[in-house]
């Protein structure tokens, strides 16, 4: 039977929002929509930390969490007890340093190039099968999660089994219709039908195309929310108008004070237009919608080396990319984020976002009754 996702979790709004930051989960689930952290980027000692504190600032709220559960990857990487650094070719890091030298961005001197290791070592595996089990235990000590979500794919069966026996609501996103029935086998029940104007790991279906469709194949047995390219009121009432019960916002998130960016990383995504976020490898081996730079530019050069499989070059880019922040680099500084990045020209709230939404949904809905009477 369908989830009613409202009801469920007694929201007031039907918004989802996803992020890394503990602080915009807890502002959107307090202003009564839904918010999923995503979990990848902690080490499990730190994933605990964060929910705890999100547990104890939530006002008893649930919430959600999201997992990247990697069906392509290093077996090598999976296998190894050796530092995962270790297995990226020599040939791979010359190309990355010889990109950056001769922009003039400088090694990390030691001690900043130690402390970033020690932070690559803590969480280098999370984008193996075993290391994202690690997160998913964590996540399960904390009840007030009620939904978690795979970000790659339908979750394993036996996952889902243990996540329903907990009462657990059990989300994937879903890039094409015809991967619906993998997701209706595998027991999911809530598909974020995602589509390519959308940040991080996303496919190539627009979300105006893909949403009815994923809809019409859920035959009413699987909920719906519409992910990609949503950042007005308007158009999640046009996602509610497509069959959505809900949409799953992103991008939106970032260009707030509570976002885990730096004032560098915003002051890049408040310059940078809707056609600057293109899909590339360059972040983790896998097709990922971010910010386009003269970094990502380089890797599809003819010079440039194969993309290594996930997650030996997200660990590439993690320390390409800290070199490029702390040169302050901003024609350099990739990171995910979808095409409604454009939209994003200064810095606001979560609250003041969520007010927005809402007064606009309201707008568009009075708008409609005026062009179509009932």
């Amino acid at each position: 039977m369908k989830v009613d996702l409202q009801k469920k979790f007694g929201l007031d709004v039907p918004i989802f929002a996803f992020s890394h930051c503990r602080d915009v989960v807890v502002e959107v689930t307090r202003a009564g929509g839904f918010g999923v952290l995503g979990a990848v980027m902690f080490p499990p000692e730190k994933l605990e930390e964060e929910l705890a504190w999100i547990d104890s600032h939530v006002d008893g709220r649930p919430y959600g969490v999201d997992m990247l559960l990697p069906v392509t990857y290093d077996s090598e990487a999976e296998q190894t007890s050796a530092p995962l650094q270790t297995l990226i070719p020599q040939g791979h890091r010359d190309f990355v340093d010889r990109v950056l030298t001769e922009a003039g961005i400088p090694p990390l001197p030691k001690d900043q190039a130690d402390i970033l290791n020690a932070h690559i070592k803590a969480r280098e595996k999370n984008g193996t099968p075993a290391g994202a089990r690690q997160l998913v235990e964590v996540a399960l000590r904390h009840p007030q999660i009620k939904m978690f979500v795979s970000g790659l794919g339908p979750m394993p069966a036996d996952l889902v089994r243990e996540l329903h026996s907990r009462d657990i609501v059990v989300g994937a996103l879903c890039g094409k219709a015809s991967h619906v029935e993998r997701h209706r086998a595998a027991g999911t029940d809530v598909l974020i039908a995602q589509g390519t104007e959308a940040g991080g790991h996303t496919g190539k279906v627009s979300t105006m195309v893909l949403v009815p469709q994923v809809v019409a194949a859920a035959k009413g047995e699987m909920a719906v929310l519409a992910a990609g390219g949503i950042s007005s009121g308007g158009q999640i009432l046009a996602s509610q108008a497509m069959g959505a019960d809900g949409v799953w916002m992103g991008t939106v998130w970032l260009g707030t004070v509570e976002s885990e960016l730096t004032p560098f990383e915003r002051e890049v995504l408040y310059k940078a237009a809707a056609e600057d976020a293109v899909q590339s490898k360059v972040l983790s081996g896998k097709s990922v919608r971010l910010l386009r730079s003269k970094f990502s530019d380089a890797w599809e050069g003819p010079d440039a080396p194969a993309y290594l499989k996930p997650p030996l070059q997200g660990l590439l880019f993690l320390e390409a990319r800290a070199r490029i922040d702390r040169a302050q680099r901003g024609d350099y500084y990739s990171s995910p984020a979808g095409q409604v990045a454009g939209t994003l020209t200064h810095e606001t709230s979560v609250r003041d976002v969520m007010l927005r939404l809402l007064t606009e949904y309201a707008d568009a809905a009075e708008r409609l009754q005026t062009v179509m009477p009932a």
